[in-house]
């Protein structure tokens, strides 16, 4: 991989990573263009992945501060109370039970990144995987904005649950990430979309979707650093460093201002587009 390249796929991976598109399924897309041999370049994804992720922290870091001092805090502040049926529950501030929920939403994650790993990086490589999961992203994202539009009545009950989401609704938006791992279907598109149609709102799942990624995505890049990945990658170390500051680059600018228009915008015009790029992938791939 030459440096341009990891400077054109840094700024693919910083600039999509915050949208309903997929920006795993933009990787592909983009070393198939360059000709890049996609199965030697997990490492550069992973590392462009945590680039992001490193963005997200830069934004979000008055929350995640705030966040980590109420959760510390709140420890001396534990203790468990009797419920309403006569049963015992654990009472918690706001910020633990945030941090709780979060924790719920990466079961689902951890158990495809621990057991089914080698399953999803034989997805990697194949271009036709990223055309079939960007219509299902798009699929997804069509019935989200129809389920959660304003003025219809949504099946599950009022949300008044605290933080504005339930340990339900956390979990079943791991379950959505879990599926994520897959190139071409988006991560915040599944994520944000599952919430949707879970009866989250729109602005809590914003916030939510890209913090829940945080560990996951940080935990797997140290494995593979302890592991010794980085020796074993075929990708020299400068186009590395420079991907990763690329996207990192991207992913602020991105980071704040696409997040408000994820928050506003209709999804159906993200979903057309990823209808658009699977068309195209059909055509020419």
């Amino acid at each position: 991989m030459e440096w341009f390249e990891a400077l054109l796929l840094g700024l693919i991976q910083g600039l999509t990573e915050f949208l309903p598109v997929s920006s795993s399924g933009h990787l592909e897309i983009g070393k198939e263009i360059l000709g890049i041999e996609t199965t030697d370049d997990l490492l550069f994804t992973t590392m462009v992945h945590a680039a992001t992720v490193l963005s997200t922290i830069v934004v979000f870091r008055k929350q995640i501060w705030d966040l980590l001092k109420g959760f510390f805090c709140g420890l001396k502040g534990l203790k468990v109370v009797s419920g309403e049926n006569g049963g015992k529950r654990l009472e918690c501030n706001d910020q633990t039970d945030y941090l709780l929920k979060i924790v719920v939403s990466m079961i689902p994650v951890m158990v495809v990144g621990l057991f089914f790993k080698d399953q999803v990086e034989s997805l990697f490589g194949s271009i036709h995987v990223v055309g079939f999961a960007l219509v299902a992203t798009a699929l997804l994202l069509f019935f989200s904005d129809y389920a959660s539009r304003p003025g219809r009545k949504s099946v599950f009950p009022e949300n008044t649950y605290r933080n504005g989401i339930s340990y339900w609704q956390a979990f079943s938006v791991g379950l959505g990430q879990a599926f994520a791992v897959i190139p071409g279907l988006s991560r915040s598109g599944t994520t944000i979309s599952t919430g949707l149609i879970c009866g989250v709102r729109r602005e809590v799942m914003a916030q939510f979707s890209f913090l829940m990624v945080l560990v996951p995505i940080l935990g797997e890049t140290f494995l593979e650093v302890v592991g010794g990945e980085f020796g074993a990658s075929s990708v020299g170390a400068l186009p590395l460093v420079i991907g990763f500051v690329s996207a990192f680059l991207s992913g602020l600018f991105a980071c704040k201002v696409m997040i408000e228009l994820v928050k506003k915008a209709k999804l159906s015009w993200f979903a057309l587009y990823c209808l658009v790029a699977a068309v195209c992938i059909f055509i020419f791939a």
